[in-house]
């Protein structure tokens, strides 16, 4: 396709979000929604509508060549991902529940499921690649310290090879021997009942009709098979034969892409090196009127200072902001409105105490309200929370229309960058300029304060009090908690890298993609904080190759505090914090990260006295004072595994892990995916002989886990040889199947744990509530039914 299309799928993203940007600010001024039902109505509508709109954006991303497009796209489609997860947020919050149900409105919207799945944005995956050098170190760490081993190469002796190939040939030779001693045969057969019945042949006519009748039913009754494959294929009642020669079309497209991709790589080089080229030119041009400008105002800041104050300003210092904070802060005007500032510091301290008991009696006044309207039955209602990336798409969107919206490009068909457009090289080469200035104005202040005000006596007592604050602000840093001070601060993150690799704490994630289980940084700041999250479920559901699948997605270091996994290693309370500390640090340091605890109900359970020696509760005061230090811009996210969450202390459980997701056995549809997946996977070939459906429905109760191991048992290496002789049949699964325990029990003690965490009460109050009301509510339809039939009847 070409670059309109691209364009036009931008241009139908920005107005689709024009209109949803337009509906959110005229919801904001609407009154409170009473009803649950449509209150989620209102919000699944817009999380589908969001999700259009990522779907083109993403799109028109990937496909855009121009790199200054590819910006200002970003930017949008980053502030439209954290109003999804801000969305998703709300809904698990209305609902109780962090599984939601979109048919009904899919099917007014006139959308399939499809339409709703979360695809991963390209720039995820190129800044995936650039961690593959960190992949290398981390290999090469874990094979030195013994802990990867390489496969090793299977070598044979020369006799072997031989003595191999010669039984090959023999077997050949034996093959060919009999099937001619078969023909020879035969044909010696044939003569011989010719000769018995005294005729050498049959009658020419008779045989040709015959052949004739036999060939065309056989062509007949092929053609209505191929027919009648065709149209189970089409229909999805039958699998696609498994061998398929991909055709020219997919072909020429992967070609096409790989291309793109070069191009864009291509224009993306060219981008930087016209910034670099056009910060240079600027610095050249008007480098030096951009100094002399500067310290003409810096000049005429110190004597007006002086000529109002009596005294020249202290200058900034660089991590102040320097000469941006002197034109900020030390106007003169302001000078005089700071010392004025002093003098009514006293008056607000009185005004404060005032302000405060006010606001007590607010408090108590608005409790008063809430217990009446409780009391008479009213509800406070649902009204939608102001979000943080509204102003985000403002300005991508006023962006769009300002410079892209109208744009002739008819010019720039191979759509490279355009110098008119770049413009924040030139706020960059003004910070540089500054920067020097800062430095020579600064001299020259203290040469003014020398001669003009003698202030070498004042400067020594500001050295001395420096020094004092220098004191003060040491001890402040003794006051900080341990958990926040550096106890590595001379070593590189390199060497903490290195070590915890060697001692297992840094593992290297298997590369599983989330396509195979059938963040950016500005949607991390601003979107609803997770630190922490917790899947359970019983064994085989696919815990830990979500987590891997996390990883390999994100590009996410992983690290492994699983119990069994930290034992024995940094023992004693300083060595644990020290272990949590490097890993922390080098978590934040080399983000994404993730930090894998499994079976994380140990951390939270009464020990046996079998797991004593292995202390798995090392963690539980600890790990959420290490949580707390976390901000919203470090990507690290906590993910706990566990197969018995029912065996922890429910209060601190839940209090480390915020979100809690329960992952349950497959349903009849997934199952019958898994059986076609997995048997594909391992090399199996799917006929008409092996009922999928009759497979799906007898493994309910069976996870994804169980399946898995029944077809790696049938299907062994000398069971895929006799495939093409003997079909797979549904028997066979069944009776490897039959051998593992379902998951029946198991899943019912899951859902009774659920149902006492934090959100399952929620859930259960909110839906007791619901029923409350609908009761209420009919027995005042009743009631009205009745005084209508009255007034009839007088």
């Amino acid at each position: 396709m070409s670059d309109a299309t691209y364009n036009k799928a931008w241009k139908d993203a920005q107005e689709a979000l024009k209109v949803l940007l337009q509906r959110e600010r005229e919801d904001k001024s609407l009154k409170p929604e009473q009803d649950r039902g449509t209150a989620f109505k209102t919000l699944a509508t817009f999380y589908i509508k969001y999700m259009q709109v990522f779907h083109n954006l993403e799109m028109a991303y990937d496909e855009t060549v121009c790199p200054q497009k590819q910006l200002v796209i970003q930017e949008v489609l980053e502030a439209v991902m954290g109003r999804i997860l801000e969305l998703k947020n709300d809904m698990v919050t209305l609902e109780k529940s962090e599984y939601h149900y979109f048919d009904d409105i899919l099917q007014d919207l006139d959308l399939l499921p499809e339409d709703i799945e979360i695809p991963i944005p390209r720039y995820f995956v190129i800044e995936k690649l650039k961690g593959l050098e960190r992949e290398k170190f981390l290999a090469q760490i874990l094979f030195k310290a013994g802990l990867q081993t390489q496969k090793p190469v299977q070598s044979m002796a020369f006799e072997e090879a031989i003595k191999m190939i010669q039984v090959a040939e023999r077997a050949r030779q034996d093959r060919l021997r009999a099937t001619w001693m078969k023909q020879i045969y035969l044909e010696e057969k044939r003569y011989r009942r010719a000769k018995f019945w005294g005729k050498i042949g049959p009658n020419p006519d008779h045989a040709a009709t015959c052949i004739q009748k036999i060939w065309r039913g056989f062509i007949q009754r092929k053609k209505i098979e191929k027919m009648r494959e065709e149209e189970m294929i089409f229909l999805g009642m039958c699998p696609p034969p498994h061998f398929q020669t991909t055709s020219t079309s997919l072909i020429h497209a992967r070609k096409v892409n790989t291309l793109q991709g070069e191009v864009q790589q291509r224009q993306e080089e060219e981008y930087q090196k016209a910034l670099v080229n056009i910060k240079d030119r600027l610095k050249e041009m008007e480098g030096c009127h951009i100094k002399e400008t500067l310290q003409y105002q810096i000049r005429q800041c110190f004597i007006e200072s002086r000529h109002i104050v009596g005294k020249f300003p202290d200058y900034p210092t660089e991590e102040a902001g320097g000469s941006t904070a002197l034109f900020s802060q030390k106007t003169p005007e302001q000078v005089a409105a700071e010392l004025a500032a002093k003098e009514e510091a006293a008056l607000q301290k009185k005004t404060k105490k005032e302000k405060k008991e006010k606001g007590k009696e607010k408090k108590k006044g608005e409790k008063k309200e809430k217990t009446e309207k409780k009391v008479k039955g009213e509800k406070e209602g649902w009204k939608m929370a102001p979000s943080n990336f509204l102003p985000m798409m403002e300005k991508g969107s006023r962006q769009y229309e300002a410079v892209w919206q109208n744009r002739d490009e008819g010019w720039n068909f191979p759509q490279e960058c355009d110098p008119e457009l770049i413009k924040e090289k030139r706020e960059e080469v003004e910070e540089e300029i500054r920067v020097q200035t800062d430095k020579l104005m600064r001299q020259e202040l203290k040469n003014l304060k020398l001669v003009v005000d003698k202030e070498n006596d004042e400067e020594k007592k500001g050295k001395r009090s420096e020094g004092q604050s220098e004191k003060k602000g040491k001890i402040k840093k003794k006051k900080k908690s341990r958990i926040e001070e550096d106890l590595t601060p001379n070593r590189t993150i390199d060497s903490l890298y290195k070590e915890l690799a060697e001692q297992g704490l840094l593992i290297k994630a298997k590369t599983v993609n989330l396509s195979d289980y059938v963040g950016s940084q500005a949607v991390h700041e601003k979107a609803p904080l997770v630190k922490a999250m917790l899947l359970a479920g019983p064994t085989g559901v696919g815990k830990k190759m979500l987590v891997h699948a996390i990883c390999t997605e994100t590009g996410a270091n992983l690290f492994n505090l699983t119990a069994s996994n930290i034992a024995g290693k940094y023992p004693g309370e300083d060595g644990l914090q020290m272990m949590l500390h490097m890993v922390f640090k080098v978590a934040k340091k080399l983000q994404p990260s993730v930090v894998w605890i499994g079976d994380a109900e140990k951390t939270f359970y009464k020990v046996p006295k079998a797991e004593e020696k292995m202390n798995p509760k090392r963690l539980e005061k600890i790990l959420p004072k290490f949580l707390k230090v976390l901000r919203a811009e470090d990507r690290v996210l906590l993910v706990g595994t566990t197969r018995r969450p029912f065996d922890a202390n429910l209060s601190p459980f839940c209090k480390v892990y915020q979100k809690i997701i329960l992952i349950p056995r497959p349903d009849y549809a997934s199952r019958f995916v898994l059986w076609k997946h997995f048997i594909l996977q391992n090399e199996g070939i799917i006929t008409k002989l092996l009922n999928l459906s009759c497979l799906a429905k007898l493994s309910d109760g069976f996870t994804q886990g169980h399946i898995l191991q029944a077809v790696q048992t049938v299907l062994s290496e000398e069971r895929i040889q006799q495939m093409t002789k003997r079909p797979l049949a549904a028997v066979e699964f069944m009776t490897s199947l039959t051998s593992q325990n379902p998951v029946y029990k198991e899943e019912e003690t899951f859902k009774a744990w659920y149902d006492r965490t934090p959100l399952g009460k929620a859930r259960i109050k909110a839906l007791a509530e619901s029923k409350e009301a609908g009761k209420e509510g009919g027995k005042g339809a009743a009631k009205g039914k009745k005084k209508k039939e009255g007034k009839k009847k007088k």
